[in-house]
């Protein structure tokens, strides 16, 4: 069930960066587009893994958009959305600043689990080079994770208010990788973030 669960939280994840960006109507096209039923589809359902790219290429053609550009802006989406703040604290609560930040990164599904025991994040293997270049690698089930990891990253970036320089290096069978450049740790002010969780 494992497999199941990563894919039907990334298309569950995909129709609501989808509908919160585009609107329910774009949605149901994309839905139909993917030979899906928008109204009666249940992302935690067996389906089959091609599932998600039937989701993804309908999107791209809807949306005319590259697949790897629509995975990033979902990456960006689940950091930097409204609607998407307990994803945001989860991320923040691993560090002060995005160095910290980026030291935590491979601990980050085991925290995930804490929060969702059922949430199958993929395996993050973060190889620092010197102290502004690393390479972070991408173990998972599910085709494209790294460009959603290069959105989640540029997203938190922007929130510590660090410049960070961004790269999809290349895949093979089971892994991405993606190098990072800290190039100004305190660019900016950053985002506010309170530890409190607002009442309400």
């Amino acid at each position: 069930m494992r497999g199941v669960a990563m894919h039907g939280m990334i298309i569950r994840s995909i129709q609501c960066f989808l509908e919160d960006t585009y609107g329910r109507p774009v949605w149901e096209d994309i839905a139909k587009g993917a030979g899906l039923d928008p109204e009666a589809f249940e992302p935690m359902m067996p389906n089959r893994e091609t599932r998600t790219d039937e989701v993804l290429r309908a999107a791209s053609r809807r949306l005319d958009k590259p697949r790897d550009t629509l995975l990033e802006d979902l990456g960006t989406y689940l950091v930097a959305h409204p609607a998407m703040q307990v994803v945001r604290r989860l991320l923040r609560f691993c560090g002060p600043d995005f160095h910290d930040f980026l030291y935590s990164l491979e601990e980050l599904p085991e925290r995930a689990r804490l929060a969702v025991p059922d949430l199958e994040l993929p395996v993050l293997d973060l190889r620092e080079h010197d102290s502004e270049s690393y390479t972070l690698t991408v173990t998972h089930d599910v085709p494209g994770f790294g460009h959603v990891m290069v959105g989640m990253l540029r997203a938190m970036a922007d929130d510590y208010g660090a410049l960070v320089l961004l790269d999809h290096i290349g895949r093979d069978a089971a892994s991405e990788v993606v190098s990072i450049r800290l190039a100004e740790p305190a660019f900016s002010a950053g985002r506010r973030f309170d530890l409190r969780l607002k009442a309400g």
